[in-house]
């Protein structure tokens, strides 16, 4: 009896004990939070960035995911793992909730479901048709992979959580979709938290692309910036803003935008304005310079088959070559290549057109890891040139963009003529390899006008000249129209087409997606874009194993355990047996 009373007083003390410890680790993590994730790819860590910016928020946020139903595995992977990002945004910050819809059940009846469609489309939720096959049954389904996020009740943005791209399996594109959804979630909040835009410009003067065809780029760019159109005028602080001279005379210059895109100027840059870029990039200011080498369009080729691309003068190569790049004076042709209609019918018949591959449109597929081009879809060229790299100053070269494997390079002056599309392409001859096109030049740039100015304007303190930047960004492409949205006309009706979008195929290329990471790259402060080259594998289940194997693991998971069980069971009896039936017990 003593002995029983000692267990029950053990007992009930490591009760009690269990239960203060369980108290005061409660008590300790109200005032000390962390968490741990025990993951191989930290895929549970989120970065500081945004850990930053979830913290920040001191009213509601609401996710509504629109991914909630009966549908394939990979879309359940991409739910779950929205769901367990969504709990660390709310482990960080309790105001940041969610909640997961199935649309398909929000209304039932088809018209009401379909104008339900139509609004959650019109608020910038794509839609997405899966296949479903169960046996012999075959199923369609509509989804749409995104959220909705609001803010104070009045602030509102869309999420597209599936990230696509035209030369991925779908299995990739889940992939792809789990790596970029810290950024894409993140970046939502990034917006709704931004009270205040930054505010970047367009060069023009120089015969650069007009507002029309700007359209697409510069709605996709004003969800994240206040955008101007600017003329230099003569005048360095059009792009520069200066301080009143302090008591010693000293003036401090910051960059009146955040960054500056050139988007394909046609005529020289003069002396002078040069000297106000310059400036610019030496005071912090970043520049995407998207520039043609080559003078020649597809516009000359509309009422003759010939045309002649020949050098263009811009006045640029000192510049380039100073900050580190030189751009080339030529033309690529590649085998991977958008398509152009061509009319097959002979002059005075009825014009009947068809798509050939026109090797002067390059389809470019980054394979970089850099997060402005990781996992984006083919970018469209059109008559794009080749750019070296300048070895021997202080900036660091990062190739965004390149040609395929299968590319050759044309010298100019040359020929450009309709009738290569008559003659099938020869492999052969594509043997120059890939061809470096865009290029990020990252460093302290050295100023091109440097010991070129006479001393009392270097040594003016009011005009704060500088002849190397602190470190800073730019990038060059050359094809300035990578960023030229294409206008369609159709009953002598123009319509601005978003950017990306092949007026002849209505093919979407990752266009629009390139300049809007590369302008967040070059004025991203917080360092959110980064998150987007994190590398998380998704482990799928290979679907012809599993239909091959299905009935094997079936009853490897359900038949063999419960075999299990009944063989245990009747061992055990059969020892009870023997134990409690011997003579004498």
């Amino acid at each position: 009896m003593s002995n029983k009373k000692n267990v029950r007083k053990q007992n009930i003390v490591q009760l009690l004990l269990g239960l203060a410890i369980i108290i005061l680790v409660n008590i300790i993590g109200q005032y000390f939070f962390t968490r741990f994730d025990l993951t191989s790819e930290k895929k549970y860590t989120l970065s500081q960035s945004t850990k930053e910016l979830v913290k920040s928020f001191d009213d509601y946020v609401t996710f509504k995911v629109y991914l909630d139903g009966s549908f394939p595995a990979g879309f359940k992977k991409l739910q779950r793992e929205t769901r367990e990002m969504l709990d660390e945004f709310h482990a960080y910050n309790s105001n940041i909730n969610y909640e997961f819809i199935n649309p398909n059940e929000v209304v039932e009846d088809k018209k009401n479901k379909n104008s339900f469609y139509a609004e959650l489309n019109r608020k910038g939720l794509d839609p997405t048709t899966i296949q479903s096959q169960d046996g012999a049954r075959q199923s369609q389904q509509v989804l749409f992979p995104g959220a909705l996020v609001t803010y104070k009740a009045n602030r509102e943005e869309a999420i597209n959580l599936l990230e696509s791209r035209m030369d991925a399996s779908s299995e990739e594109q889940i992939n792809e979709s789990i790596q970029a959804l810290e950024y894409n979630l993140a970046s939502a909040l990034m917006k709704l938290k931004s009270a205040e835009k930054d505010k970047i410009a367009f060069l023009h003067g120089h015969g650069e692309l007009p507002k029309a065809n700007l359209d697409g780029a510069e709605k996709a760019l004003s969800e994240f910036y206040n955008i101007d159109h600017l003329i230099l005028e003569n005048k360095v602080y059009s792009l520069l803003k200066r301080t009143e001279p302090d008591s010693a005379g000293n003036v401090h210059v910051y960059p009146r935008y955040k960054s500056l895109i050139i988007a394909q100027p046609t005529r020289a840059f003069t002396e002078k304005e040069k000297f106000f870029i310059d400036q610019y990039v030496m005071h912090g200011g970043k520049v995407m310079w998207l520039v043609d080498p080559v003078a020649t369009s597809m516009d000359s080729l509309q009422a003759q088959s010939r045309t002649l691309a020949v050098p263009a003068d811009l006045n640029l190569d000192d510049m380039f070559f100073r900050y580190g790049v030189r751009l080339n004076k030529n033309l690529i042709q590649d085998m991977r290549s958008a398509a152009i209609p061509v009319n097959t019918q002979p002059k005075g018949s009825k014009p009947k057109f068809k798509l050939f591959p026109w090797p002067y449109f390059p389809v470019i597929s980054p394979n970089s890891n850099h997060p402005i081009v990781k996992n984006l879809n083919g970018i469209k060229g059109e008559f794009v040139s080749t750019l070296d790299t300048i070895s021997g100053n202080n900036v660091t070269k990062t190739m965004l963009l390149k040609s395929s494997q299968y590319s050759r390079v044309l010298s100019t002056p040359h020929a450009i003529n309709l009738n290569i599309i008559n003659r099938k392409p020869q492999r052969s001859q594509y043997n120059h390899g890939s061809q470096n096109i865009g290029v990020l030049l990252e460093g302290k740039f050295s100023s091109l006008f440097e010991n070129r100015i006479p001393p009392e304007i270097a040594q003016n303190k009011a005009m704060a000249f500088r002849t190397e930047s602190e470190k800073n960004q730019m990038i060059v492409v050359a094809d300035g129209n990578i960023i030229k949205n294409a206008i369609s006309i159709k009953g002598g009706e123009r319509k601005k087409l978003p950017l990306g979008v092949d007026k002849y195929t209505g093919q979407q290329y990752g266009n629009e997606d390139f300049i809007v990471n590369a302008v967040n790259y070059l004025c991203d402060d917080s360092g959110l874009l980064n998150v987007r080259t994190r590398d998380l594998k998704i482990r799928l289940m290979d679907r012809a194993k599993v239909q091959e194997e299905r009935l094997k693991w079936q009853i490897i998971n359900v038949v063999i355990p419960v075999l299990l069980i009944l063989i245990m069971s009747v061992i055990w009896n059969i020892i009870r047996k023997r134990k409690y039936t011997r003579p004498g017990k």
